[in-house]
């Protein structure tokens, strides 16, 4: 026997199997008949006894043939599907995501281009998680997950990030509230004698309002101190202050009692997509980035 089966004499040999001749199985495999002739010896040498006969010049296959049919028909069919399976994930219609994001980008902008990513991909099964800024990082950074969302500027020496879009800080307000009708942008003059929602301490925006406040020789005084977007508009709707908040997460909860205006001096927020520098994209992953990339290119988050 042959030391090693030859991939195309098993094909050769199970196209004439199917078709009946080596004639009709040249003209399906693109070869010539003497080359079929050729991958059958060889697939018989390897079996170690005769597949065929001639009777009147036609090619019989004997018992011993059709035994061997059915697992070269599994055989086919399990490289088949190999080689559909090597399609769908080069093709990325295959395979999971494991993402991780604060809570109101998972609930608004990231929820809506799952969506779609999911329609444009049905076969893609995506875990989505939303955790602290912190441990975010430390998660995609330890490859617990395969991407996730965070504010740039990103340092983390496990990470690589790529920036996605640019939002900026805007004033979350009642739409009765006095300020709502007369203004069109807000700055800490116009919020001096307001009670503010602001969202809790230690975030570098937070630290930028404060400048803001201070260049206008004004000391921030929040009403209420909270960690998240959803909270503070929840807050804000229910008329107990003015949030001032991310507009690009705020954006969701905008309604017919919820009004955003921006801030002024323009406080700028970069969002960014991370990944793990200890392991190269998936092709999924790098999919993923790329189409995220496309929905919020010209998406324009400032809400001039």
């Amino acid at each position: 026997m042959m030391s090693k089966l030859s991939f195309k004499a098993l094909e050769a040999f199970h196209t004439v199997m199917r078709t009946g001749s080596t004639t009709a199985a040249a003209s399906e495999l693109g070869l010539t008949q003497p080359a079929v002739s050729r991958l059958l010896a060889s697939f018989e040498s390897y079996v170690g006894f005769a597949l065929f006969h001639r009777e009147h010049g036609r090619l019989v296959a004997t018992d011993e043939a059709h035994t061997l049919l059915n697992e070269a028909d599994v055989a086919m069919g399990s490289l088949e599907r190999l080689n559909l399976l090597a399609h769908n994930i080069k093709n990325t219609s295959i395979g999971s995501l494991k993402v991780v994001a604060p809570v109101s980008f998972a609930a608004g902008i990231l929820a809506d281009i799952i969506a779609d990513f999911m329609k444009q991909y049905p076969n893609v099964t995506i875990t989505l998680d939303s955790r602290s800024p912190d441990s975010t990082r430390e998660l995609v950074a330890h490859r617990a997950f395969d991407c996730g969302f965070i504010q740039l500027p990103e340092r983390h020496p496990g990470i690589t990030a790529e920036p996605l879009f640019t939002s900026q800080m805007m004033c979350a307000l009642h739409c009765e509230h006095p300020l709502a009708q007369q203004h069109q942008r807000l700055t800490p003059t116009d919020l001096a004698e307001q009670p503010l929602i602001l969202l809790g301490k230690g975030r570098t925006s937070r630290g930028q309002i404060e400048h803001a406040f201070r260049q206008h020789n004004l000391t921030l005084r929040p009403r209420i101190d909270t960690h998240n977007v959803a909270t503070a508009c929840a807050f804000a709707m229910r008329q107990l202050g003015i949030a001032i908040v991310n507009g690009a997460l705020a954006q969701q909860y905008q309604g017919d009692e919820l009004v955003l205006l921006p801030f002024t001096p323009t406080i700028p927020i970069e969002y960014g997509f991370i990944t793990s520098q200890h392991a190269p994209l998936s092709l999924l992953n790098q999919r993923f980035m790329n189409f995220c990339k496309e929905r919020l290119a010209n998406k324009n988050h400032a809400h001039e």
